[in-house]
This record gives C-alpha cells, sequence and structure tokens, in this order.
C-alpha cells in the first residue's frame, strides 16, 4: 500500500471516529492550497469532515499567489475564530501577511514537503495526526502571539534567505514533481549542482550591515525562529538565539564558498549545532538583531527566498522583527 493511500485511509478511520459535539464550535477558515505536494481532493474532504465534529468549518482553495493572503484579511475583518493553513510553508508565510496585526489566530495543517512553520508550533507532521491534534486543540484553545521577522514589504515566520539558498529553492521551486517525490534529495541535488554552476565560477556578492558592524559574503540567512529548516526529520539549526518570542533575529552570512569550504560547513550544519556552526572560520553569526541591511556588491543582484519560496533578485533588502506580530494556536 503506497503511502498516501495509507493517509487517506487513516484519515478516513479519523473521520469515522469522530462524534457530534453539542457545544458551541468555532468557526473555522481553512486556507487549502491544492497544488502542495501531500494535498489531494479526498484527503481536503476528509480533514474537513473530520474538524466539522469540534468546529463550523469554511473551506476554500487559493486560486494564485497572494490568494491566502487576501482570504485571511477578509477572515479577520469577517471575525473568524482561527484561520488553518493547509498546504506548505509558503501558504502558512501567504496566511501570516494577512493576518499580522490581528486578533485572529493561524494554525497549520501539513501539506508541503517540509512544513517547517507546522513542526516548530508542536504540530505534528502527519496530516492525519495534525487533525486530530486540532481537533484537541478545541478543549484547549489558548492563542499566544508570535514575532514575525520582516524584509522589505514581506513578513516571514520562520527564515529568509539570500544568495545560494535562494538559488536552490527557486531551482527546486521550477520541478515541482521532483520536489514531491524526491523530497529532501532533490533538494541535496539543486544545492550541488547550484554551487557548481553558479556559486564555484562567479557568484552574486552581498554585503551584510548590522548595528554599525558590515560583512561580505556569498550568503545571509536571517532566521526569526529555531530550526532554519529539516532535512527529513533531521533539524537543520544554523544561527542560535532565533526563536518566535526573542523579539530579535538571529543573522548568519557565509564569507566565502569555496569547494574547501563547503564541506565543513555542511558537516556542521548537519551535526544539529549551530553553535557549532558558527565557529567555522567562513561564518560571522549576528545575535539579538533588531534591524539588518543587505545591499549587492557589484552589477548582480541577489536571489532571494522568504520562508522557503522564491521571491526574485534584489539589489538591497532591508530587515526588521515585528515583536508579537502574529497570533498563533497550537
Amino acid at each position: 500500500m503506497s503511502a498516501p493511500e495509507t493517509t487517506i485511509d487513516r484519515a478516513e478511520e479519523l473521520a469515522e471516529g469522530i462524534l457530534p459535539d453539542r457545544t458551541p464550535k468555532k468557526r473555522m477558515l481553512i486556507i487549502v492550497n491544492p497544488y502542495a505536494t501531500t494535498v489531494s481532493d479526498r484527503l481536503k474532504s476528509l480533514v474537513v469532515y473530520a474538524l466539522q465534529g469540534r468546529y463550523d468549518v469554511h473551506a476554500v482553495e487559493t486560486q494564485r499567489r497572494r490568494h491566502a493572503t487576501e482570504l485571511c484579511r477578509e477572515a479577520a475583518a469577517e471575525g473568524y475564530d482561527v484561520v488553518v493553513a493547509f498546504g506548505g510553508d509558503g501558504t502558512a508565510n501567504e496566511a501570516a501577511n494577512g493576518l499580522v496585526g490581528s486578533d485572529t489566530p493561524l494554525t497549520v495543517l501539513p501539506g508541503g514537503s517540509t512544513n517547517v512553520f507546522c513542526r516548530t508550533l508542536g504540530i505534528p507532521n502527519d496530516v492525519v495526526d495534525a487533525t486530530e491534534h486540532l481537533l484537541l486543540m478545541a478543549d484547549r484553545f489558548r492563542p499566544r502571539r508570535v514575532d514575525l521577522g520582516l524584509a522589505g514589504d514581506r513578513y516571514f515566520v520562520f527564515a529568509c534567505g539570500a544568495g545560494l539558498d535562494a538559488s536552490v529553492v527557486e531551482r527546486v521551486d521550477r520541478h515541482p514533481r521532483l520536489k514531491a517525490s524526491l523530497g529532501e534529495w532533490y533538494f541535496t541535488w539543486a544545492a550541488l549542482s547550484t554551487f557548481n554552476r553558479r556559486y564555484l565560477v562567479r557568484p552574486p556578492r552581498l554585503r551584510v550591515e548590522v548595528d554599525g558592524r558590515a560583512v561580505e559574503g556569498v550568503t545571509a540567512i536571517v532566521q526569526n525562529s529555531d530550526p532554519f529548516t529539516y532535512f527529513g526529520r533531521r533539524p537543520i539549526r544554523v544561527s542560535p538565539g532565533a526563536s518566535l518570542d526573542s523579539a530579535s533575529l538571529s543573522l548568519s552570512v557565509l564569507r566565502r564558498a569555496t569547494p574547501v569550504d563547503v564541506p565543513s560547513v555542511l558537516g556542521r550544519v548537519f551535526s544539529d549545532s549551530a553553535e557549532r556552526v558558527q565557529r567555522h572560520r567562513q561564518i560571522q553569526g549576528f545575535q539579538g538583531v533588531r534591524r539588518a541591511r543587505i545591499t549587492a556588491v557589484g552589477d548582480d543582484p541577489f536571489p532571494l527566498q522568504v520562508d522557503g519560496d522564491y521571491v526574485g533578485e534584489f539589489g538591497e533588502m532591508s530587515y526588521e522583527v515585528r515583536p508579537g506580530g502574529l497570533v498563533v494556536v497550537a
């Protein structure tokens, strides 16, 4: 039996086991990304049916980029009790950008390939387990405020990367089927291929300025929470001190990317120790960051990704933190 069929079977069992609840139900808007890695019409229907046992559920599918942001702004204005982003980290990011500054809480159902924000909130990475988690949440509904990072005019919930990291995301997003079928292994191939083709020869360089200090490099990663991402079940930690309630950002700069340096950097990245990553001779770290600025060195702009979504190339980018900018419930 394939993994998707196993998930569907478990979702059916969960939906069939839900007993009706006579207590008043909270209004829930589920925003579904139909193109997310693990989302299908059948799975969506089963998840919605199960959640209807404890919530007054309305579900809507996104139709274009930034549609989730528009839907969340409307949901906040209409007084929904909770919004669920059912998709990958890109869907969660768009939802957060629509709910920022409001009192409407956001929660997540995993539908992507990595689901960093979902796991950071403590929600299971399996959609059936996560649905059960949201059902139990109805009895212990305790929203809380978390911080957001801001890159230009785009908020991010966990991380924003400039340079090699963003180039890899761009390449992976061009092949969604391979991304879905190969997962982190396709990211690995894309990283090696991108490094060899672009960053080994003539990488775009950038200059990072934080609190009057400046450093040049080829990649900068700004984190609002920890970990930076996952490789399968393994958390990838780059910058220490990042958390959803620290009222600050953490930032790491890779000064140089050569065949000599990169293997040792990767070895430390996979060691599950951000402190060990920071001790590498080619890494410069900044903690407790409230504001930062990145500018391109020379004529080549740098690529940028926000919460795992490639957003383009830029000549400059400013960063800041918005403490308590988003309400979440998990």
